[in-house]
């Protein structure tokens, strides 16, 4: 079975999110919408598909990365998340929610041995297709 696929997402916390997103837009050539930016790459299994990975700044007092104390979080892209879940429990793996469901794919949080949050994301990237046509960072 394969578990993590790719980096689905780096997300980490500043002072001023909007700040940041024109600055990596005006300096770094970032395609910038209201979350951060959607990477665009090809599924190298399946070249015809697209896959997104997202870049997002957060305000730094958000609680989202709780219950780490860590200023970033990793997502990473997965396959079958239900069947992981049920492997990383009987690891004895921290599960920190319930697996969330929503039309771009299914998420759940885990903690890793130094208390880092990690979001595991199972996409649905033709949703991320029809949101994002031409609003990519590539």
């Amino acid at each position: 079975m394969k578990k993590v696929t790719g980096i689905g997402g780096v997300f980490f916390k500043t002072n001023d999110p909007e700040k940041m997103k024109d600055w990596y837009s005006k300096n770094l050539g970032l395609v910038t919408n209201e979350y951060g930016s959607v990477f665009e790459f090809r599924k190298s299994d399946e070249p015809d598909e697209k896959g997104y990975s997202v870049w997002s700044p957060f305000n730094n007092d958000t609680t989202y990365f709780e219950p780490s104390g860590k200023d970033f979080m990793i997502n990473y892209r997965v396959e079958n998340i239900e069947d992981l879940v049920q492997e990383l429990k009987e690891a004895g793996v921290v599960i920190c929610d319930e697996i969330e469901t929503f039309e771009y794919g299914k998420f759940v949080h885990i903690l890793d041995p130094e208390n880092n949050k990690i979001e595991l994301w199972e996409p649905v990237d033709k949703v991320f297709t029809v949101m994002y046509e031409g609003k990519t960072t590539k």
